[in-house]
Parts: structure tokens; sequence; C-alpha cells
């Protein structure tokens, strides 16, 4: 992991990044990326192709470690990947593993071809073998080891720029939803000032220390929730309600952000439910919120996903200003004949990309891979996923197993580096929901200023 900086030091630094909009390296004329330093990233599982001593490896994004940059130039009509931490290794091949070998050696070569949707392949020279992730067994994850194999959709790359381009943010009235970053509270419901949240012991740890509407007045603007059904409807706690003294009940919260959002009518708010009720549990809990269909916004109602996500203004213009995903899977709900969009709840891995949700322990070292929270043996939802003329807000986990308050404090200092330098890159894209616990704490608001001074093309 990067060294600790302070604050200023962080802020100052992002600023500056941000600030400048980096023009991309021109393109060859056979449509290649231009020379300069790439991941090499699965299209399939969004995961990077690395050196593992030797051995070419797909890993978590992780950066500038790890092993994961390649230094993209031409070697007569072919092209290369250079390691930029080893100089003289190229990404190449032996028999029908992807290896590490010398630069000058014919293996090291590579014919790369554009294939639409910014993707391209790698084939070797005079052949019809590829760079290629691994056929997936049932039950399991793809292998780690990158093979050299036919084309197909598993032999498909981004080449993605360690420092991607950046594009002037829009005025204020043009600019789409998935261009706009919103502070977002982890776990929101757990500050220990609206009510209980655990059983005891562990509610002395909590995520936030300010209740929900003192966050919405200091711009919080994405609330994670714990729902959990009780013989009293829907009740918001951390993995269990077993002996948790006046647990605030889903509707409150939801009724204190609708009544924040009719005094202040330019302002727009999203919720992520982790969702433990059965869905006519949840639909009577939204029917006691007053004024929730005024605002309630319905992106499968309006063609987002076949026309992209609209403009921030034209939703405050409609009074669609309320926004809520549900972590439930659609298919179970099927089986309950009752799905939960029906009543304006969206399933969130049809609507968005998330990374995993933690960096580590509450104290220690941390993780800064920056890799997705569906991907398992049984799902696959790369963060670099897109649809033709739709692409998913992007949720960017930045806390940890247990909120400690002075690694918070640290962790928050460094949100926006990690964005810029991590998660963008994994995704293709910027965050539009940066989580954190104790968001009084490291001034993660400067980290939300800072993304949005600038588009990710």
């Amino acid at each position: 992991m990067p060294p600790p900086r302070s604050l200023l030091a962080v802020t100052a630094a992002a600023a500056a990044l941000a600030a400048v909009v980096l023009a991309p390296t021109p393109a060859s004329p056979a449509g290649v990326p231009g020379a300069g330093a790439y991941y090499v990233q699965s299209a399939t599982t969004g995961l990077n192709a690395a050196d593992s001593g030797g051995a070419v490896v797909q890993h978590n994004p992780r950066g500038n470690e790890d092993h994961q940059q390649w230094t993209l130039r031409a070697s007569g009509s072919s092209y290369v990947l250079e390691s930029t931490d080893t100089a003289g290794s190229c990404l190449g091949r032996s028999g029908d593993q992807a290896r590490t070998v010398s630069c000058a050696a014919a293996d090291a070569a590579w014919e790369v071809t554009p294939t639409g949707s910014d993707q391209y392949t790698l084939k070797a020279p005079g052949t019809d073998r590829y760079l290629t992730v691994g056929a997936k067994a049932s039950g399991a994850n793809y292998p780690a080891q990158l093979a050299v194999g036919s084309s197909g959709s598993l032999a498909a790359w981004y080449l993605t720029p360690v420092t991607p381009p950046a594009g002037p943010m829009p005025p204020q009235s043009q600019r789409t939803l998935d261009q706009v970053t919103f502070l977002t509270a982890h776990n929101a419901y757990a500050n220990g000032v609206d009510g209980g949240f655990a059983p005891p012991f562990v509610n002395l740890v909590p995520n936030q220390s300010r209740g929900i509407n003192q966050q919405l007045s200091d711009g919080v603007r994405g609330f994670m929730l714990d729902a959990h059904q009780t013989p009293d409807g829907a009740i918001l706690c951390h993995n269990s309600c077993t002996l948790v003294s006046k647990p605030v009940a889903l509707w409150v919260d939801l009724q204190r952000m609708v009544d924040f959002l009719k005094q202040h009518p330019d302002q727009f708010v999203t919720v992520f439910i982790e969702d433990y009720v059965d869905p006519g549990v949840l639909r009577g809990e939204l029917a006691r919120v007053n004024g929730l269909s005024d605002v309630l916004y319905r992106p499968d109602q309006t063609g987002v996903r076949q026309n992209g996500w609209p403009r921030l203004a034209d939703l405050l213009a409609a009074n669609d200003r309320l926004l809520i995903f549900t972590d439930h899977s659609r298919s179970s709900d099927e089986s309950a004949g009752l799905t939960r969009d029906s009543f304006g709840v969206m399933y969130q891995r049809e609507w968005t990309v998330e990374n995993y949700w933690s960096m580590g322990p509450g104290i220690g070292t941390s993780d800064w891979s920056c890799y997705s929270r569906w991907y398992d043996a049984n799902t696959n939802i790369p963060l670099t996923r897109t649809e033709p003329g739709f692409r998913p807000l992007f949720v960017m986990n930045h806390f940890r197993d247990v909120a400690i308050a002075s690694t918070a404090s640290t962790d928050n200092t460094k949100l926006a580096d990690r964005a810029q330098r991590f998660c963008g890159p994994a995704a293709r894209k910027k965050p539009n929901f940066l989580a954190v616990d104790r968001y009084d704490l490291g001034d993660p608001a400067s980290a939300v200023s800072t993304l949005n001074t600038y588009t990710y093309p």
C-alpha cells in the first residue's frame, strides 16, 4: 500500500490531477492505442494481467502494485508489452501458457487488433493463437493462469491507460447522473444517535457518529442501510436485531430523507438497502413513507438502459430525486411472485457495479485492490461492465471490517488517491458513490469535490 500522506498533500495532488485535462496518447493508424503504460484487463472478468514470478496471471487490480503495468510499444510490424517493473521483461508466451519472456524474443511479439467497444485481441503473429482467459470450470472462478489459445469472448482485452485521459466536467445543467460523484455513508443507520443498531458490545463501534438528519445537512447523498425483518416490519440492524435497544425502522429513515428532499428541491439522494426482508414487507414499509411516490425515481420506466443516464438537472426538474436499490436477487423474488422493482426498488446488480466491500481489518495493513464484489463461482459482474448506450453507476467502497475512528480518519484522507489511481482504472469509470465510515473524519468531502471537477471518458 502507498505510504500515508497528509490530507493537504493528497488534496493538492488530487486537485492538480483533476484540474488538468490530459489529452489521450494518439492512436496508431491501425487503431492500436499509442505507446504508453497500460493495464491488460480481461473484458470478461475485469481482472488485470500480472507478472507472478514469470507466470502471467489475472489478479485483482492493484494500481502500481503487483507488477500489473505494461508499456506498449511497436516492435517491427508487431507490438510488445514490457513490464514497467522489470526492464527487458515482456508479456509473452511459452507453449499454451502466458509467461514473461525477454522483450527481444519472438514469443514477446503480439498483433494487437481492435474489435470494437474499446476492446482488443492480442494474437501471436502468423498463428491463430490468442492471449486468453482459461475456460471456467463448473462451480469455479476463471483460472488465474492466462493462456494462449483460440479466439472468442475470453480473448477480448481492454488496454486501460495507467493514467487515463480526463475530460472537463460539464456545467451543472448538462451533467448526467453517471458523471457525478456523491458522498455516501456506509451503514448510515449505525450511528448511535438515532437509535440502537447492534447487539451489546458491537454497538460500541458505530460506523457513523451523526444521525441521518445531520448526515443530510452535512452533504451526505448516498445511504447504505441494512434492513432485517422482524414482527414489527423492516428494522435497521447490523447482522442481527436480537437484543438491539430501540432500533430504527426502515420507513423512519426513508421519511427523514423524503422530508429533506421536500425542503431542498435541488438535491438528489440514493439509498442502498442490504436487504433481508420479504418483498411484501418491504413494499409495506415504503407505503408508510409520506410523499415517497412524489420523489421516487424509476430508471426502469424512463429508457435509461437504452439511452443512458439522464442529466441530473432534468431529474431535479421532474422531481425524480430518490433512487432506491436493493442487493436482493431478482430470481428469488420472481419465485416468491413479487419483484421489488414493481414498487420502485431497483435491483442493484442490474444498475450498478461495486467493488469488494472491505479493505481489511479495523487496524493494521490494508488492501487497496479494487475488484468486483460480485465475482465468484456463481456470479460474474466485472467492474468494467458496460452495455450499448448504458454505463452502470459505480459504487466505490472504502472502509474496513470494523470502523475504528483513527483508521477511518487516515483512510479517508487517501480516498481521492485510491479512487484515481486504483479504482477508476479498475472500473474504467469514475466512482459515482464514495462510501466511507466516519465521513466526519479525514474530510472525504474533499475527494468528492475533486472527482466532480472532471469526467472519465
